[in-house]
């Protein structure tokens, strides 16, 4: 097309094609709405009992084959079937002049009252420590000091302080229960968000009422995680503590039998003190739900 100046004379069809508007656009058509699903992250809302359940069966088809084939002597490892019938005459007959029930006991007395007196002195000295700076400075030298030693270290000093009663049992259990409690009371503050505080300052909350309603529950979380561990670290120093002259607990029988290279015996008292621990996991876990259902969704 040629080029339109102010000197060239337009006819009217010319004039009408360069005054001609634009074609409108066409309309859009909307496209339909569709929704999309968030997907989880990590385990969150998949439950794993069945990779648990079948993990245990191979665990247990494997230790049945090994002596089934004699791969390894019964002396080191007992069959299944043995095991079941040692446990028989343990609940039966008993094992080193005492009854199943009676070290059955023995233990849980010495796990629980150790229990009681760590959770009790633990949870309000880590909250102490969450809260205020000298606290923190007194007393995390110590805790970080002992926290890391193997309860076996410091045995022998409470047999030497204490004597060889339930005192130094109790006491070496409590010290092994102590740390993981505090220590979580104290993580639990520390993670607190500022603004819950400011908020709660803001709409008039007195002291008292921060630590009730806002500091205790925003650290309870980490509390029952740190009283679910130290469960689980305090079975596991049981043995230690009643190799203090004991002649009763759980412990103690697995330590007699292993002197007697009985490893049926042995292998009984493990899987006591496994479903021991595994039932006081469950139950703070439940207990958890209870008091904290919120934990994970926020």
């Amino acid at each position: 097309m040629s080029e339109i100046t102010q000197d060239t004379v337009l006819c009217p069809d010319q004039l009408h094609t360069h005054t001609q508007s634009p074609p409108l656009p066409r309309p859009v058509r909307p496209h339909p709405v569709r929704t999309v699903e968030m997907t989880s992250f990590g385990i969150l809302g998949r439950p794993t009992a069945a990779i648990s359940l079948v993990t245990a069966v191979v665990i247990l088809s494997a230790w049945w084959a090994t002596s089934q084939f004699g791969l390894v002597s019964p002396l080191f490892l007992p069959a299944p079937a043995e095991v079941v019938t040692q446990f028989a005459n343990i609940y039966r007959d008993g094992y080193a002049g005492a009854s199943l029930g009676e070290h059955l006991f023995a233990s849980l007395f010495r796990i629980l009252t150790a229990a009681a007196i760590a959770i009790s002195l633990a949870i309000p000295i880590g909250l102490l420590m969450g809260v205020n700076r000298v606290a923190k400075g007194v007393l995390d030298t110590p805790i970080e000091f002992y926290w890391p030693l193997p309860p076996l270290s410091y045995l022998p000093l409470m047999i030497i302080w204490l004597g060889i009663g339930e005192t130094s049992k109790i006491t070496l259990l409590t010290l092994a229960m102590f740390a993981p409690i505090c220590l979580s009371a104290q993580a639990g503050v520390r993670a607190l968000p500022i603004e819950r505080i400011n908020a709660a300052r803001s709409l008039g909350a007195s002291r008292f009422q921060l630590f009730t309603d806002i500091v205790f529950p925003s650290a309870l979380p980490e509390i029952l995680t740190g009283i679910r561990i130290a469960l689980g670290i305090g079975w596991g120093t049981l043995v230690a503590a009643e190799l203090i002259a004991s002649t009763r607990g759980i412990g103690f029988m697995i330590m007699s039998a292993g002197q007697f290279l009985a490893t049926d015996v042995v292998f009984v008292g493990i899987f006591i003190i496994a479903a021991c621990a595994f039932s006081s996991a469950a139950a703070i876990r439940l207990l958890e739900t209870a008091l904290v259902p919120w934990k994970g969704r926020t």
